[in-house]
């Protein structure tokens, strides 16, 4: 094997390390969107915002 491939392999092996290496951070940092339910967070953000002012405010 000459010295370009073996550049070339080494290079490689290492992206794809890496890139492993970014797609287990990024999957163990996220959930999955149907595990947590319908919250009244995610259905309607800014309609939650609201009640909970109007109810601080009485």
């Amino acid at each position: 094997m000459n010295k370009n491939k073996r550049v070339f392999l080494i290079i490689a092996v290492i992206f794809f390390l890496v890139m492993l290496y970014i797609g287990y951070d990024i999957s163990s940092r996220t959930t999955f969107p149907g595990s947590k339910g319908n919250l009244k967070e995610r259905i309607a953000p800014s309609d939650s915002l609201k009640i909970h002012e109007q109810e601080r405010k009485n």
